[in-house]
């Protein structure tokens, strides 16, 4: 079965890595493996893209002690907990048959582990059945050492949430200074959730609802830039990974293809702010070598 739909088939074609893509594809499978079990019961943190009631795709951050993510069957995981009422993607979460992509990121060893599926509520939090699992590479993954978990001690979050349908000049520099931000994705197949990393100022703030990013090159498989093809939706996740604030974007993404590369627009149609929202604190980063020069 091709692992592949015709959005990123497409894509894979324009940009001539069909060869690559088809060998990369061999690693995505339904089954979770004994080495991304142990993996996810290690990480603190999950991201999760997915639609909300309304359609709009978002991007939303969960955190918990380790374990709290684990394999609970060769096509299933569970999640302990869940997200916080005033999260966009909380109801979305709390019903049956959701379309979920999820990606646990482990900047303390530059490992990533994507897994896509569907998800229903369950009495400890919510569960996802698998159809895609598979890893990435750790290009564009920044290093980073986690400092202080204070889930425990200290309640995850404090102050107001912001929400907003453009950008704060504040919300543009926390976009500028960041080198991580995640990406959530839709087709007719499901959901998707991915990664982007760069030098800070890799994404630029074009105006008060524009963003804009270069879309480096990566494994070939495009399951994002796949997607935009037919589906504009997209949902961008940005954490300040010394204060746990995030900010979430919805809106709509399209891709520019020219002589030099790719590029990425973004257009905001809702943004999110919450203060604190993640207990976890990380060092400062060690930028990746494979982040291109600005």
């Amino acid at each position: 079965m091709d692992p592949y739909h015709q959005g990123s088939r497409a894509v894979q074609t324009r940009v001539g890595v069909r060869e690559a893509a088809d060998h990369v594809g061999r690693s995505i499978g339904q089954d979770i493996r004994d080495v991304a079990a142990a993996f996810l019961g290690l990480q603190p943190m999950l991201v999760i893209g997915a639609a909300d009631g309304a359609g709009r795709m978002w991007s939303s951050l969960l955190t918990g002690a380790p374990g709290f993510v684990r394999a609970t069957g060769p096509r299933r995981i569970s999640v302990a907990g869940g997200l916080p009422d005033g999260d966009p993607l909380a109801a979305a979460l709390a019903a049956e048959g959701t379309a979920v992509g999820t990606i646990a990121l482990d900047p303390r060893t530059r490992r990533r582990m994507r897994l896509n599926g569907t998800a229903g509520p369950t009495a400890r939090g919510f569960a996802v059945e698998a159809e895609q699992v598979f890893s990435n590479c750790p290009k564009y993954l920044q290093k980073r050492d986690l400092q202080r978990d204070q889930h425990e001690s200290v309640p995850a979050r404090s102050g107001a949430v912001r929400h907003g349908r453009e950008l704060t000049p504040g919300q543009e520099r926390f976009i500028h200074a960041a080198d991580t931000f995640f990406i959530a994705t839709a087709s007719a197949d499901g959901a998707d959730a991915s990664h982007r990393g760069g030098n800070p100022g890799f994404v630029r703030v074009t105006a008060p609802n524009a963003l804009s990013w270069q879309d480096y090159g990566g494994n070939s498989m495009f399951l994002t830039l796949g997607n935009l093809e037919n589906d504009p939706r997209a949902g961008l996740l940005f954490l300040d990974w010394s204060t746990g604030t995030t900010l979430q974007l919805s809106g709509t993404a399209t891709t520019a293809f020219g002589a030099h590369g790719r590029t990425n627009r973004f257009t905001v149609a809702e943004v999110v702010e919450t203060p604190h929202a993640s207990p976890l604190r990380w060092s400062a980063p060690e930028y990746s070598p494979a982040n291109p020069p600005l």
